[in-house]
């Protein structure tokens, strides 16, 4: 279970949200609704140890989360926007780079993982392309994919339809459904309605929950 107390954050003299209380219970998808600029992403950046909080706490399954930016682990793993794939990489690549390198996992180990999640995100027979060869919702799998093979406790994705067309954004709320179908705690920030009441077992207003 995510439990989020009392967070604040300010740049300089703005206020981006104050005192926010939020809880995300196991295996939940929750997505966080509300217009550009109210912190929607800046949160997310937060649980993932991106940007630093000014006050408050952040428990992950019982264990309290640094939100002062000193914090390098995967619990919380974020999906970008702009997907953020390495070019000069082909997919399964991208997707075992950073077991190896950051959690030092052997690379047999890093590359059957990889594989095997290739294959439940229905992209078993793209890990030798690189990622031009993709469509958006290709690349969203894989970003998916890769944040995945860090084993994070929970996924934050950052508007993980922006620009995708119809059939991409129905690929992709069928990998949030199949995941969650797997126990899979994920948070989703967008701006998409349809999407987010498609997958989602409850849906946060940022607008209207959030103190300013």
């Amino acid at each position: 279970m995510l439990e989020i107390k009392q967070l604040t954050k300010t740049y300089t003299t703005n206020t981006i949200f104050k005192a926010l209380d939020l809880t995300v219970a196991d295996g939940e998808v929750l997505s966080i609704v509300g217009p550009s600029g109210i912190g929607k992403t800046t949160l997310i950046k937060i649980l993932a140890g991106l940007e630093t909080a000014d006050t408050g706490d952040v428990t992950l399954n019982g264990e309290k989360l640094a939100v002062d930016g000193t914090r390098s682990d995967a619990k919380v793993g974020l999906i970008f926007q702009d997907f953020n794939l390495f070019p000069n990489y082909k997919v399964l690549d991208n997707i075992m780079l950073a077991p190896i390198n950051v959690n030092k996992v052997a690379p047999d180990v890093a590359k059957a993982k990889a594989t095997e999640l290739l294959e439940t995100l229905g992209m078993a027979d793209k890990g030798d392309l690189y990622p031009y060869q993709l469509s958006g919702g290709q690349k969203q799998r894989v970003a998916i994919a890769r944040a995945l093979a860090m084993d994070p406790q929970i996924l934050a994705y950052d508007e993980p339809t922006s620009g995708l067309d119809e059939a991409s954004t129905k690929q992709v709320a069928e990998v949030v459904k199949t995941l969650k179908a797997q126990g899979v705690t994920q948070m989703i920030i967008t701006h998409d309605q349809p999407f987010a009441e498609m997958v989602s077992d409850r849906v946060f207003d940022f607008a209207t929950e959030v103190k300013r």
